[in-house]
């Protein structure tokens, strides 16, 4: 996949400006897939020559005029022959499961501290998904077709989170009684 097939995405859902784009992939997207605001605008430009998003001049008091995004028909057809594609299975690829290969080499004390640190952080972006899907997605069995692929993400995010600070307490409940 590439940067632009997740632009694309989050322009089917709404037209917006790039500062607004980057504030969904900081917000949502940037949870799967990451991009600096600065990429985002160099595609942006990119895709707007290439015909798959079209840029509206939207007068603003004060200030420059905003460029509204938007993706255009052959947008939306990239997006339908790329999510015809199957998608290549993902390699897991992690320095902290290196490190924990190293555990009979390195230090274990510190290791276990950083067990903890990542249990932390899971559980920190578990909450944030689980407010998030009661804000955005407070009743699922009701979900109209346009909501569907986002709740959809939601539910693995919250899914991988459950998977690793479990994984994470069975690392220190099995580190502990040996």
């Amino acid at each position: 996949m590439a940067l632009e097939h997740a632009i694309l995405v989050s322009l089917a859902e709404r037209s917006a400006s790039g500062y607004e784009l980057a504030r969904r992939f900081d917000a949502s997207i940037g949870h799967f897939w990451s991009a600096t605001h600065q990429q985002i605008y160099k595609v942006l430009g990119r895709m707007e020559s290439d015909g798959l998003v079209s840029v509206e001049l939207v007068a603003q008091d004060g200030r420059p005029d905003k460029k509204v995004h938007a993706i255009t028909d052959a947008g939306r057809a990239e997006l339908r022959r790329w999510t015809a594609e199957p998608t290549p299975p993902e390699r897991l690829r992690t320095a902290f499961a290196v490190k924990l290969r190293a555990l009979p080499f390195g230090d274990r004390d510190a290791i276990v501290d950083d067990v903890r640190r990542q249990r932390a952080h899971h559980a920190e972006v578990l909450a944030y998904y689980e407010q998030s899907a009661a804000r955005f997605y407070p009743d699922p069995t009701t979900l109209s077709e346009a909501d569907l692929g986002g709740w959809l993400v939601l539910r693995g995010g919250i899914r991988t989170e459950q998977g690793a600070i479990a994984w994470c307490d069975e690392i220190l409940q099995t580190l502990e009684e040996r």
